[in-house]
């Protein structure tokens, strides 16, 4: 086994304690502010740390690696808050949220939006280390995005075939879950292991404060472009949608369909192509199980709140109008919105479409719902309103 594997496995996540000081060794720092992380950080790493969880080697490292990161985000957006305090007077309007379950084009709908030269969004790097968006001609100087882009690389010479289903590098607009899991709140760990206990105590959750802290990284983020939208992209705002609501009284939501049979057979793909060999409990009719429990939550939890909200604050999109015609579906949602679709918008839009059909952002993926254990009947059982 080579070196380069060596590093990649553990014989053990770690405790929570463990991790905390791998995160404060490695920043050199140790403010986490209020702490709201901890409660469900604590309980993600025993969950981990069960037989449940299954966790091999390589999953181990995977795991103690992801929880190792929140924490480092959280120390990180704690020392840029104090060392740019002007960001709290930062304003953000009528923000862009697209959601929906899985698959559905959240993230080429996300990439159409954010092409618009006068919108913002939240790129991969970060994602995970918050600060004022730099100029972009100064990224490849900075070391954080440096090491991201080579580990990016790396992926995409390893996992060839995962690219193929979520293309990914430093520079791409991303989930913002990454800022959600500052305060320990996150559906993306449901999606990366078995842990039950975790998602029982996240049901139990209100997440107003992680839609506040959302904000506040946004805020951040975006100290140097305060004229330009947010356009965010994430399938678990469908769980939330009061706290979002809360936090952004006046977002702007999109909601993307497709038949949630594929969503179903789709995610749970992405879930399997994600952890390969990193457990040997989360796979077929427990990643299946797993993730319908999950989705379809998220799915009526979303159309259960959304009609406390006005209308006019909501768009909705199929999977098959968007593909058919992608310019004129971004074109009807500014119309919806009321928002200006300017020439320079629609340029951008234009080449962002042309990259995502032939270029190396372009889709290519296969699966079956029965490889998880699943028939079309549960699925749609589940979705039944």
């Amino acid at each position: 086994m080579s070196d380069n594997i060596m590093t990649r496995e553990r014989p053990d996540v770690g405790s929570y304690d463990d991790i905390v000081a791998a995160a404060v060794r490695t920043t050199g720092m140790d403010d986490f502010g209020s702490g709201e992380h901890e409660d469900g950080l604590r309980v993600l790493v025993d969950d981990l740390s069960s037989p449940e969880a299954g966790l091999t080697p390589r999953g181990n490292y995977f795991q103690r690696s992801e929880v190792k990161s929140a924490l480092v985000g959280v120390l990180l957006t704690q020392a840029q808050f104090a060392a740019h305090p002007e960001h709290r007077d930062v304003p953000i309007e009528r923000p862009i949220f697209v959601t929906g379950l899985p698959r559905t084009g959240t993230t080429a709908l996300h990439r159409l939006l954010h092409a618009d030269p006068m919108a913002q969004g939240l790129e991969m790097w970060l994602t995970q280390y918050p600060q004022p968006r730099p100029s972009r001609e100064t990224w490849e100087q900075d070391p954080i995005f440096l090491a991201m882009q080579q580990a990016f690389s790396a992926h995409h010479v390893e996992s060839p075939e995962y690219m193929g289903i979520h293309y990914m590098d430093a520079t791409t607009v991303e989930e913002c879950w990454r800022l959600l899991r500052q305060t320990g709140k996150s559906n993306s760990y449901e999606s990366l292991a078995n842990v039950p206990r975790y998602t029982s105590w996240l049901q139990q959750q209100d997440w107003t404060d992680a839609y506040t802290r959302h904000r506040q990284n946004l805020q951040l983020v975006g100290l140097n472009d305060p004229e330009k939208r947010w356009v965010l992209k994430n399938p678990s705002h469908m769980t939330a949608l009061d706290a979002l609501m809360t936090a952004y009284p006046d977002a702007l939501v999109v909601y993307t369909h497709r038949d949630p049979v594929v969503c179903i057979a789709s995610s749970c793909s992405l879930s399997a192509e994600t952890t390969a060999g990193h457990s040997t409990t989360f796979i077929g009719r427990t990643i299946g199980e797993t993730q319908l429990d999950l989705w379809s939550r998220g799915y009526h939890a979303f159309h259960d709140a959304r009609s406390r909200y006005p209308s006019d604050q909501f768009v909705d999109v199929s999977f098959s109008d968007l593909r058919a015609d992608p310019l004129g579906v971004t074109r009807g949602v500014y119309e919806a919105f009321d928002l200006d679709w300017t020439p320079d918008a629609r340029t951008a839009i234009e080449e962002i479409d042309r990259e995502a059909r032939s270029g190396k952002a372009a889709p290519s993926h296969s699966y079956r719902l029965e490889d998880y254990g699943l028939t079309e009947a549960e699925v749609r059982a589940a979705f039944d309103r």
